[in-house]
């Protein structure tokens, strides 16, 4: 006979604190200063700009950005972002258009916060062995969220204008809704599959995928497959995330056709997960190195909470009574099974994309979440023979480990920031030529360095301190809170204002000296947000001789949405956005430019067409260059 285990819950009171900190924290981390700096380049302004065209047109259903149909991501962080986009007195709230872009990443990831809290606040979980009491779930509810939002992906990629914070969100939801589906039965079986076809609307069908997989891994290593995809129903359950997700592929499918079917199904899904695409050519371990940095400086504390969980061996035999989820021998074991359940999250996403032979390190946000309940519950500690702390204690000393290495790594982090004198004059960034000498003068990095300090005195000085164990993570979590808030925040400003602000001055001066029906390019360095804040076409080239060839051409004979074919009579002049290093190759020189400002790297220049199709005509001529632009480039801006 089996005793079963009451779940030590938080009270109420408890609960509201938790969740209320958690927002808090969240609005402190992703939300503060959200609009205060610019779209970093390259890829948030074609976000931004096709979620702002949906705004202004009208046309919900076909993202576009700089005259051209974008297929590379299906729509729901469009249609959040141009929502915000119709939002009025956008000069006065989003000068700068990051609140509207950046506001739905930001909001993801809090949303994500707040789940783990709620999970763990309504089912805590035993550190040790199974039907071990838990304890302290308010502390641990508490530290799970923090564990997700100080990783630096999180931090990274749930302040800037794409769909990576958003798609992990959704999955997230929904692998979370799995698992509470399954540790009480009487929750709503239906629940996690809209959030799923969200998902897919985010970023395509690898959310099925990610989802399926870990859900069939669970429910092999918990040894009750049969029962989930009985209490799941899994043929409704995916006919609900069709009726959400399919709609919009079927209309883009009829507007679109082919074109629609080759670049988002063939080229950005099929193509990135069996070949290199972009040059992101990374070796089959590159995914290790990611997960150790994901999560720093509480990457030991993760491992010690995946080596625990798979070490566990899940009951077999009857099921719970009234459970549709057979296979349980105790009533108290699925809602136990949360490690386990991240476990199993986390390395699906290693394995998945270690496969995938295109690698970015925004692949792993998915995992976050499911590191974030493994350090959480890890953090915990086992059963302990005594109070915590007590003299006469055995400890945990697989946690005593975990907790040496995170002080290590903190002090070697810190050593290292301690020491930005001696590096920090090494950077050499063409585009942002000033910024060691910045960087130094604002004292920033001394200021980090002075947190992760932190994190290592107040690690040391409550060691052996009479605190409950997930007491002593949040303790050394809180200055890394402050190292976001007071450095790496004031230090995404400054790089705006080195790398960002000068194409945003540019973009200006496009708008006050462009002449009616003048087209605007850019050669050498390739900035989308130039075209976001001038709000034209622009014709990107690169630095070799073909890009002037293809410029000529371009002008002569491209065709699209903004952007028509003149000759030299309609319109005699181009407006060029070049930067200083190009600017200097000899086929740009002598062709009498007219510069109409100058901007930090960047030059704008008023062109003479016919000298430039003179030039154009001897690089042809002298086999220099050869026309090029109408060969098959994907991701074309």
């Amino acid at each position: 006979m089996s005793l079963r285990v009451i779940p030590e819950r938080p009270s109420r009171l408890s609960r509201g604190v938790v969740l209320g900190l958690t927002v808090a924290l969240g609005v402190v981390l992703f939300v503060r200063d959200l609009g205060s700096s610019g779209l970093v380049d390259e890829t948030p302004p074609l976000f931004a700009a096709a979620a702002r065209g949906m705004a202004e047109s009208g046309d919900w259903l076909t993202p576009a950005v700089n005259g051209l149909p974008r297929y590379d991501k299906p729509p729901l962080v469009y249609w959040l972002m141009g929502l915000l986009y119709r939002l009025p007195w956008q000069e006065q709230w989003n000068p700068l258009g990051t609140w509207a872009a950046n506001l739905p990443s930001a909001l993801a990831s809090i949303a994500v916060m707040v789940a783990l809290a709620f999970t763990l606040l309504r089912w805590p979980q035993p550190a040790g062995a199974l039907n071990e009491r838990p304890r302290w779930p308010a502390l641990t509810a508490l530290t799970a969220p923090l564990a997700f939002a100080l990783s630096p992906l999180v931090i990274l990629w749930g302040r800037i204008a794409v769909s990576d914070a958003l798609f992990s969100a959704c999955v997230a939801l929904s692998l979370l809704l799995f698992w509470q589906g399954q540790a009480d039965p009487r929750r709503r079986w239906w629940a996690p599959w809209p959030v799923l076809g969200l998902a897919v609307l985010a970023k395509g069908p690898v959310a099925l995928l990610l989802v399926g997989l870990t859900v069939l891994a669970f429910g092999l290593q918990q040894g009750r497959l049969g029962g989930l995809v009985t209490g799941f129903r899994p043929l409704l359950g995916l006919g609900i995330t069709a009726l959400v997700a399919v709609p919009w592929f079927a209309a883009e499918l009829i507007v679109q056709g082919k074109p629609f079917w080759d670049s988002f199904f063939g080229y950005h899904n099929l193509q990135r997960f069996s070949s290199v695409v972009n040059q992101h050519l990374q070796p089959w371990w590159y995914f290790g190195p990611v997960l150790v940095v994901a999560s720093l400086p509480f990457t030991p504390l993760l491992l010690l909470g995946l080596v625990r969980t798979l070490g566990r061996s899940p009951s077999r035999g009857l099921s719970a009574q009234g459970s549709p989820f057979r296979g349980a021998s105790n009533p108290s074991l699925p809602a136990q099974s949360l490690g386990a359940f991240a476990a199993c999250w986390l390395l699906v996403v290693l394995a998945f994309f270690t496969v995938s032979a295109t690698k970015l390190p925004s692949y792993w946000l998915p995992a976050t979440p499911a590191a974030a309940l493994l350090i959480a519950i890890a953090a915990q500690g086992a059963d302990q023979p005594a109070a915590w702390g007590s003299a006469n204690q055995a400890g945990d000393r697989p946690l005593d480990w975990a907790r040496g290495l995170t002080l290590l790594l903190g002090a070697v982090l810190a050593a290292a920031l301690w020491a930005s004198p001696r590096w920090v004059p090494l950077i050499n960034d063409p585009e942002m030529p000033t910024l060691p000498t910045e960087l130094l003068a604002s004292g920033l990095v001394l200021r980090a360095a002075f947190c992760f300090s932190l994190v290592v005195a107040v690690g040391l000085v409550l060691w052996r301190w009479p605190l409950r164990p997930p007491g002593w993570l949040l303790a050394v979590q809180l200055p890394v809170v402050l190292f976001h808030s007071l450095a790496v925040l004031p230090m995404w400003s400054l790089g705006d204002g080195v790398r960002q602000r000068p194409v945003r001055e540019i973009a200006s001066e496009v708008v006050r000296q462009r002449r009616p029906q003048e087209s605007l390019a850019m050669v050498g360095i390739m900035k989308p947000s130039l075209l976001y804040y001038s709000r034209r076409v622009v014709l990107y080239e690169g630095r070799s001789p073909h890009a002037l060839v293809n410029l000529q051409d371009r002008l002569l004979h491209e065709r699209r949405r903004g952007q028509v074919p003149t000759s030299v009579d309609q319109s005699p002049t181009v407006l060029v956005v070049i930067d200083a290093t190009t600017s200097q190759e000899p086929y740009w020189q002598g062709l009498a430019a007219e510069e109409l400002a100058r901007v930090g790297l960047y030059r704008l220049w008023r062109l003479d067409r016919r000298r430039l199709g003179a030039r154009a005509q001897g690089l042809i001529a002298s086999s220099e260059a050869r026309l090029e632009w109408r060969d098959p480039r994907p991701e074309r801006f």
